[in-house]
């Protein structure tokens, strides 16, 4: 029924809506005198705040034509390559230069989280220039008819098995955030049933694999409630006329209220921000407040099955760390990686995944080979300074090319270094992920 009364208000709101944008295209029209003042940009600005305050926002493009490879602008085509009921798999081919060497084929798990995938538009930009880069496309659930069925946390580790067969030998995959737990699970399992096609290297990025060390609200959250009280009170069927009508979800609206809940004030604060820069005819700032919060408050509803198996699992059981964890009928055992090269990163003010819990992979994945590890702490960077952001670019990517290049299946053979456990750029010493 909330869902149905949330749909309802939307509808209700839509007159308004309109209402709004039509009197912020009059008050910035140029032939109208007040444009030109203050009282008419502060009117313009207003009517404005409302209709985005009131939207839904619709699934973003990735928008990247082109990038830059050996100093030459080369064109970026978008292409489907592997489908499945939710999720596609998006390449972003490369129009190389002539003579221009192998880069490393990178798989990138975005999450399923509420957000669609385009919230690591700037993760892909930032490596395209030196990989050849893929990406999975989750779908929204309440887009998704019945009749395709369920899709659970199994199913998710299926399909990113299915990816990586897809793409074959000496690929990499990066996980960031949320599917760092699944795509472990995936690779544990490829390695314990010795699959070829499991990957040269696993890059986790700011996620949960070990709830447990240094929790966070988030994590605290989950502690607090049993499995039941997150089926009674936030699942609920999707309302016509979506095509996914009657499907249980966990929907969207709901994960974005918790986000933005947990930083309410920085939120209010930004919105105030953007009214005044319109007011003061700061186009760069409000255009800026407008590309993020266009990608931040673009939501997608997962399967009331994901998201209650990923909560029991994950968060309440931490049956990856307790060595509980199973997929299907087969137990998950990291320590069975020995030939995919482990990288963790974590971001020191991350109130999303705290400091420690993406480093326990590397604890897990006991039997790795010390030059098959490393683990990285960025300083200054919450969550999304992990994968985004000037940090990111000028520290973490380079970080991982490296790291990728170096374990490249025709380089094992080659004498490495000892892991490293580096902060800010600086080395504190050998260790083995502990």
């Amino acid at each position: 029924m909330f869902y149905q009364l949330y749909e309802l208000n939307h509808a209700a709101m839509a007159p308004w809506r309109a209402a709004a944008e039509s009197m912020r295209v009059a008050y910035r029209n140029p032939f109208n005198p007040l444009a030109y003042t203050k009282v008419g940009r502060a009117m313009a600005a207003g009517f404005e705040v409302f209709e985005r305050a009131t939207r839904r926002y619709g699934k973003p493009e990735f928008g990247l034509p082109a990038t830059m490879i050996d100093g030459q602008a080369v064109s970026v085509h978008e292409k489907v390559v592997w489908s499945q009921p939710f999720c596609d798999l998006l390449h972003f081919e490369r129009c190389l230069p002539a003579g221009h060497g192998k880069d490393p084929k990178v798989l990138i798990v975005a999450p399923m989280s509420g957000h669609y995938a385009t919230l690591l538009r700037g993760t892909v930009e930032t490596l395209l220039p030196s990989a050849d880069i893929y990406i999975t496309d989750w779908k929204d659930a309440r887009m998704v008819p019945l009749s395709e069925g369920r899709f659970d946390l199994d199913d998710y580790i299926d399909y990113v098995i299915g990816m990586l067969h897809h793409l074959g030998e000496d690929t990499h995959v990066i996980a960031v955030c949320q599917p760092a737990v699944p795509v472990l699970a995936a690779v544990a399992r490829m390695e314990a049933e010795k699959d070829p096609y499991a990957p040269s290297s696993m890059t986790l990025m700011g996620g949960p694999i070990d709830t447990r060390v240094n929790p966070t609200a988030v994590n605290q959250l989950a502690q607090t409630r049993p499995i039941s009280w997150f089926e009674e009170n936030v699942i609920m069927p999707v309302p016509w006329p979506q095509p996914g009508l009657m499907r249980q979800v966990y929907p969207g609206f709901l994960q974005l209220s918790g986000f933005m809940s947990m930083n309410l004030d920085r939120h209010m604060i930004a919105h105030k921000d953007f009214f005044v820069h319109m007011v003061k005819n700061d186009g760069d700032s409000a255009d800026k407040h407008r590309e993020f919060y266009d990608e931040y408050l673009a939501v997608m509803d997962l399967t009331a099955e994901f998201y209650l198996q990923t909560v029991d699992t994950v968060f309440i059981k931490h049956s990856l760390p307790k060595g509980e964890m199973m997929h299907r009928d087969k137990p998950v055992d990291p320590s069975r990686i020995v030939n995919t090269a482990l990288m963790t990163v974590e971001g020191e003010n991350d109130d999303i995944s705290g400091v420690g819990q993406t480093q326990a992979a590397q604890t897990l994945c006991s039997n790795l080979p010390d030059h098959m590890r490393l683990h990285y702490i960025q300083p200054d960077v919450g969550h999304y300074g992990v994968f985004n952001g000037s940090r990111f670019r000028r520290e973490i990517a380079p970080r991982i090319i490296k790291f990728m290049r170096e374990q490249a299946r025709d380089a094992r053979a080659k004498t490495r270094p000892d892991v490293r456990v580096i902060e800010g750029g600086k080395r504190r010493g050998a260790a083995s992920g502990k």
